[in-house]
Protein backbone atom coordinates (compact mmCIF):
# COMPACT_ATOMS: atom_id res chain seq x y z
CA UNK A 1 0.00 0.00 0.00
CA UNK A 2 2.01 2.62 -1.59
CA UNK A 3 -0.56 5.16 -2.44
CA UNK A 4 -3.96 6.95 -1.06
CA UNK A 5 -6.74 8.10 -2.39
CA UNK A 6 -8.85 11.27 -0.93
CA UNK A 7 -11.62 9.03 0.19
CA UNK A 8 -9.03 6.89 2.13
CA UNK A 9 -7.67 9.94 3.94
CA UNK A 10 -11.40 11.12 4.53
CA UNK A 11 -11.41 7.41 6.03
CA UNK A 12 -8.62 7.49 8.26
CA UNK A 13 -7.91 11.13 9.10
CA UNK A 14 -12.18 12.14 9.51
CA UNK A 15 -11.00 15.55 7.90
CA UNK A 16 -14.06 15.83 4.83
CA UNK A 17 -12.41 15.68 1.46
CA UNK A 18 -13.61 18.95 0.30
CA UNK A 19 -11.78 20.34 3.78
CA UNK A 20 -8.64 18.66 2.65
CA UNK A 21 -8.82 19.89 -0.91
CA UNK A 22 -8.84 23.58 0.48
CA UNK A 23 -5.61 22.30 2.58
CA UNK A 24 -3.83 21.82 -0.60
CA UNK A 25 -5.16 24.95 -2.68
CA UNK A 26 -4.53 26.84 0.78
CA UNK A 27 -1.25 25.65 2.56
CA UNK A 28 1.83 23.71 1.94
CA UNK A 29 2.35 20.23 3.88
CA UNK A 30 0.06 18.17 1.68
CA UNK A 31 1.06 17.96 -2.12
CA UNK A 32 -0.53 14.90 -3.86
CA UNK A 33 0.38 13.50 -7.05
CA UNK A 34 -2.26 12.67 -9.92
CA UNK A 35 -2.31 9.78 -11.89
CA UNK A 36 -3.06 10.16 -16.24
CA UNK A 37 -6.51 10.68 -15.62
CA UNK A 38 -6.07 13.92 -13.17
CA UNK A 39 -7.16 11.82 -10.14
CA UNK A 40 -5.46 12.69 -6.66
CA UNK A 41 -3.59 10.09 -4.83
CA UNK A 42 -1.32 10.92 -1.80
CA UNK A 43 2.00 9.01 -0.35
CA UNK A 44 2.86 7.10 3.08
CA UNK A 45 4.30 10.30 4.06
CA UNK A 46 1.51 12.33 2.89
CA UNK A 47 -1.30 10.37 4.92
CA UNK A 48 1.34 10.50 8.31
CA UNK A 49 1.22 13.83 7.84
CA UNK A 50 -2.60 14.37 7.45
CA UNK A 51 -3.12 12.22 10.41
CA UNK A 52 -0.98 14.53 12.19
CA UNK A 53 -2.26 17.68 11.48
CA UNK A 54 -5.57 16.37 11.72
CA UNK A 55 -5.37 15.61 15.27
CA UNK A 56 -3.69 19.40 16.13
CA UNK A 57 -6.44 20.70 13.88
CA UNK A 58 -8.66 18.36 16.34
CA UNK A 59 -7.20 19.88 19.46
CA UNK A 60 -7.34 23.60 18.86
CA UNK A 61 -4.60 24.52 16.43
CA UNK A 62 -5.31 26.33 13.47
CA UNK A 63 -4.09 24.92 10.69
CA UNK A 64 -2.29 28.39 9.45
CA UNK A 65 -0.05 28.17 12.94
CA UNK A 66 0.39 23.89 12.07
CA UNK A 67 1.62 24.97 8.28
CA UNK A 68 4.49 26.77 9.81
CA UNK A 69 5.26 24.10 12.34
CA UNK A 70 8.50 21.90 10.91
CA UNK A 71 8.00 17.90 11.65
CA UNK A 72 9.84 18.07 15.24
CA UNK A 73 7.38 20.94 16.46
CA UNK A 74 4.47 18.81 15.12
CA UNK A 75 5.38 15.81 17.08
CA UNK A 76 6.38 17.58 19.90
CA UNK A 77 2.83 19.33 19.97
CA UNK A 78 1.16 15.90 19.47
CA UNK A 79 3.14 14.67 22.49
CA UNK A 80 1.92 17.23 24.77
CA UNK A 81 -1.46 17.06 24.04
CA UNK A 82 -3.26 15.45 27.65
CA UNK A 83 -6.58 15.11 27.01
CA UNK A 84 -7.50 11.36 27.58
CA UNK A 85 -9.02 11.08 24.12
CA UNK A 86 -6.31 12.98 21.99
CA UNK A 87 -4.05 10.20 23.48
CA UNK A 88 -6.19 7.53 22.02
CA UNK A 89 -6.57 8.78 18.98
CA UNK A 90 -2.49 9.77 18.56
CA UNK A 91 -1.84 5.84 19.56
CA UNK A 92 -4.32 5.03 16.96
CA UNK A 93 -2.72 7.15 14.30
CA UNK A 94 0.71 5.42 15.58
CA UNK A 95 -0.80 2.46 15.08
CA UNK A 96 -1.73 3.36 11.13
CA UNK A 97 1.70 4.77 10.63
CA UNK A 98 3.09 1.20 11.89
CA UNK A 99 0.77 -0.36 9.45
CA UNK A 100 1.69 1.31 6.22
CA UNK A 101 5.47 0.81 7.21
CA UNK A 102 4.85 -2.75 7.92
CA UNK A 103 6.42 -1.63 11.29
CA UNK A 104 5.68 -4.20 12.99
CA UNK A 105 7.92 -4.43 15.56
CA UNK A 106 6.46 -0.64 16.59
CA UNK A 107 3.16 -2.03 16.67
CA UNK A 108 3.90 -4.44 18.91
CA UNK A 109 5.59 -2.35 21.22
CA UNK A 110 2.60 0.16 21.00
CA UNK A 111 -0.09 -2.13 22.05
CA UNK A 112 1.99 -3.54 24.63
CA UNK A 113 2.96 -0.67 26.57
CA UNK A 114 -1.13 0.05 26.48
CA UNK A 115 -2.50 -3.07 27.48
CA UNK A 116 0.30 -2.77 31.17
CA UNK A 117 -0.97 0.54 31.43
CA UNK A 118 -4.81 -0.22 31.28
CA UNK A 119 -5.17 -3.68 30.16
CA UNK A 120 -6.55 -5.79 27.56
CA UNK A 121 -10.02 -4.61 28.06
CA UNK A 122 -9.25 -0.77 27.77
CA UNK A 123 -7.07 -2.02 24.72
CA UNK A 124 -9.33 -3.26 22.60
CA UNK A 125 -11.78 -0.89 23.51
CA UNK A 126 -10.51 2.34 23.07
CA UNK A 127 -7.24 1.83 20.56
CA UNK A 128 -7.75 -1.32 18.79
CA UNK A 129 -11.33 -1.09 18.03
CA UNK A 130 -11.23 2.32 16.64
CA UNK A 131 -7.75 1.40 15.13
CA UNK A 132 -9.84 -1.50 13.38
CA UNK A 133 -12.59 0.73 12.53
CA UNK A 134 -10.91 3.11 10.57
CA UNK A 135 -8.67 0.75 8.31
CA UNK A 136 -11.88 -1.70 7.90
CA UNK A 137 -13.05 0.57 5.19
CA UNK A 138 -9.33 -0.18 3.31
CA UNK A 139 -10.53 -4.05 3.35
CA UNK A 140 -13.28 -3.05 1.85
CA UNK A 141 -11.86 -1.37 -0.78
CA UNK A 142 -8.95 -3.39 -1.35
CA UNK A 143 -6.72 -0.42 -0.46
CA UNK A 144 -4.38 -2.21 2.22
CA UNK A 145 -1.82 -4.79 0.68
CA UNK A 146 -2.76 -8.16 1.97
CA UNK A 147 0.76 -8.76 3.62
CA UNK A 148 -0.27 -6.22 5.39
CA UNK A 149 -3.47 -7.12 6.61
CA UNK A 150 -1.75 -10.51 7.12
CA UNK A 151 0.52 -8.89 9.77
CA UNK A 152 -1.81 -6.95 11.37
CA UNK A 153 -4.43 -8.85 11.81
CA UNK A 154 -2.14 -11.44 13.73
CA UNK A 155 -0.54 -9.07 15.98
CA UNK A 156 -4.04 -8.19 17.30
CA UNK A 157 -5.15 -11.62 17.50
CA UNK A 158 -2.17 -12.75 19.18
CA UNK A 159 -3.16 -10.23 21.90
CA UNK A 160 -6.70 -11.36 21.93
CA UNK A 161 -5.84 -14.86 22.43
CA UNK A 162 -3.77 -13.80 25.16
CA UNK A 163 -6.27 -11.54 27.04
CA UNK A 164 -8.74 -14.25 26.73
CA UNK A 165 -6.86 -16.97 28.04
CA UNK A 166 -6.06 -14.86 30.66
CA UNK A 167 -9.59 -14.56 32.19
CA UNK A 168 -10.06 -14.97 35.51
CA UNK A 169 -13.68 -14.30 36.89
CA UNK A 170 -16.10 -15.27 39.89
CA UNK A 171 -19.17 -14.00 37.03
CA UNK A 172 -21.47 -16.49 36.61
CA UNK A 173 -24.23 -16.35 33.68
CA UNK A 174 -26.14 -18.83 32.78
CA UNK A 175 -26.40 -18.13 29.06
CA UNK A 176 -24.52 -19.77 26.21
CA UNK A 177 -23.76 -17.97 22.69
CA UNK A 178 -22.55 -19.95 19.90
CA UNK A 179 -19.90 -17.70 17.98
CA UNK A 180 -19.29 -18.71 14.28
CA UNK A 181 -18.03 -17.19 10.62
CA UNK A 182 -19.91 -18.23 7.83
CA UNK A 183 -17.63 -19.50 5.15
CA UNK A 184 -15.81 -17.26 3.34
CA UNK A 185 -15.91 -15.01 6.09
CA UNK A 186 -11.56 -14.98 7.49
CA UNK A 187 -11.33 -11.70 9.76
CA UNK A 188 -12.15 -13.22 12.90
CA UNK A 189 -10.86 -10.48 14.93
CA UNK A 190 -14.59 -9.26 15.56
CA UNK A 191 -15.36 -12.43 17.08
CA UNK A 192 -12.85 -12.65 19.30
CA UNK A 193 -13.07 -9.70 20.93
CA UNK A 194 -17.24 -10.64 21.40
CA UNK A 195 -15.50 -13.90 22.85
CA UNK A 196 -13.87 -11.82 25.14
CA UNK A 197 -16.26 -9.90 26.62
CA UNK A 198 -18.81 -13.04 26.69
CA UNK A 199 -15.94 -15.06 29.37
CA UNK A 200 -15.13 -12.50 30.93
CA UNK A 201 -18.30 -11.60 32.33
CA UNK A 202 -19.15 -14.99 32.86
CA UNK A 203 -21.23 -16.18 29.49
CA UNK A 204 -20.61 -19.71 28.41
CA UNK A 205 -19.24 -18.66 24.87
CA UNK A 206 -18.37 -21.61 22.68
CA UNK A 207 -16.11 -20.27 19.80
CA UNK A 208 -16.30 -22.31 16.27
CA UNK A 209 -14.10 -19.96 14.41
CA UNK A 210 -14.35 -18.47 10.74
CA UNK A 211 -15.60 -20.24 7.88
CA UNK A 212 -17.99 -22.83 9.29
CA UNK A 213 -20.67 -24.81 7.37
CA UNK A 214 -23.82 -24.02 8.32
CA UNK A 215 -24.20 -27.63 9.00
CA UNK A 216 -21.72 -27.72 11.24
CA UNK A 217 -23.28 -24.90 13.35
CA UNK A 218 -26.36 -26.91 12.86
CA UNK A 219 -24.64 -29.82 14.73
CA UNK A 220 -23.14 -28.25 17.38
CA UNK A 221 -26.14 -25.79 18.25
CA UNK A 222 -28.26 -29.45 18.97
CA UNK A 223 -25.39 -30.69 21.32
CA UNK A 224 -25.05 -27.08 22.97
CA UNK A 225 -28.74 -25.45 22.73
CA UNK A 226 -27.27 -22.20 22.86
CA UNK A 227 -29.37 -19.14 23.82
CA UNK A 228 -27.91 -17.14 20.67
CA UNK A 229 -25.69 -17.71 17.74
CA UNK A 230 -23.71 -14.72 17.24
CA UNK A 231 -21.78 -13.71 13.42
CA UNK A 232 -19.51 -10.88 12.97
CA UNK A 233 -19.59 -9.81 9.09
CA UNK A 234 -16.20 -7.54 8.09
CA UNK A 235 -15.71 -8.68 4.64
CA UNK A 236 -16.30 -11.76 2.74
CA UNK A 237 -15.80 -13.88 -0.60
CA UNK A 238 -17.29 -13.06 -4.00
CA UNK A 239 -19.03 -16.14 -3.72
CA UNK A 240 -20.73 -15.07 -0.37
CA UNK A 241 -24.17 -13.87 -0.89
CA UNK A 242 -25.37 -11.99 2.21
CA UNK A 243 -29.16 -12.26 1.34
CA UNK A 244 -28.88 -16.29 1.01
CA UNK A 245 -26.80 -16.28 4.31
CA UNK A 246 -29.72 -14.70 6.26
CA UNK A 247 -32.37 -16.37 4.86
CA UNK A 248 -30.55 -19.62 5.73
CA UNK A 249 -30.14 -19.25 9.25
CA UNK A 250 -33.44 -17.74 9.51
CA UNK A 251 -34.46 -20.78 8.24
CA UNK A 252 -32.36 -23.30 10.24
CA UNK A 253 -32.19 -21.78 13.34
CA UNK A 254 -35.62 -20.20 13.77
CA UNK A 255 -35.61 -20.92 16.85
CA UNK A 256 -32.33 -19.45 18.28
CA UNK A 257 -31.93 -15.36 18.16
CA UNK A 258 -29.24 -15.09 15.91
CA UNK A 259 -27.11 -11.74 16.48
CA UNK A 260 -25.10 -10.13 13.43
CA UNK A 261 -22.74 -7.68 13.68
CA UNK A 262 -19.94 -5.93 11.42
CA UNK A 263 -19.00 -3.72 8.74
CA UNK A 264 -21.70 -5.38 5.99
CA UNK A 265 -24.95 -5.23 8.69
CA UNK A 266 -24.46 -1.38 8.06
CA UNK A 267 -24.91 -1.09 4.51
CA UNK A 268 -27.57 -3.72 4.75
CA UNK A 269 -30.47 -1.91 3.47
CA UNK A 270 -33.54 -4.21 3.70
CA UNK A 271 -36.00 -4.98 6.26
CA UNK A 272 -34.84 -7.99 8.58
CA UNK A 273 -36.86 -10.22 10.79
CA UNK A 274 -36.79 -12.15 13.88
CA UNK A 275 -34.86 -14.50 14.90
CA UNK A 276 -32.69 -12.60 13.16
CA UNK A 277 -30.86 -9.11 14.97
CA UNK A 278 -28.11 -6.61 13.99
CA UNK A 279 -26.16 -4.82 15.97
CA UNK A 280 -24.89 -1.94 13.47
CA UNK A 281 -22.87 0.00 15.97
CA UNK A 282 -20.20 -0.82 18.90
CA UNK A 283 -22.55 1.31 21.41
CA UNK A 284 -25.31 -1.87 20.01
CA UNK A 285 -22.97 -4.77 20.98
CA UNK A 286 -21.61 -3.53 23.90
CA UNK A 287 -25.76 -2.78 25.01
CA UNK A 288 -26.41 -6.45 23.96
CA UNK A 289 -23.53 -7.68 26.36
CA UNK A 290 -24.28 -5.61 29.00
CA UNK A 291 -27.68 -7.10 28.94
CA UNK A 292 -25.99 -10.33 30.23
CA UNK A 293 -24.75 -8.47 33.38
CA UNK A 294 -28.60 -7.31 34.15
CA UNK A 295 -30.02 -10.75 33.29
CA UNK A 296 -27.93 -12.83 36.27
Amino acid sequence: MNSFTIKDLENLSGIKAHTIRIWEQRYSFIKPERTCTNIRYYSNDELKKILNVALLNKYGYKISHIDKMNDGEIKEKILALNQMEAQQERIVNELIKSMVDIDIERMEIILDKYILARGIEKTIIQIIFPFLEKIGILWLTNHINPAQEHLVTNIIRQKLIVGIDGIVTTLKVNKTVLLFLPEGEYHELGLLFMYYLLKSRGVTAIYLGCSIPLNDVDYVAKLKKPDYLYSHLTTVGQGFNFDKFIASVSEKFSGIPIIISGQLTCTYQKKIHPPLNFKRSFTEVMDFVAGFSKAS
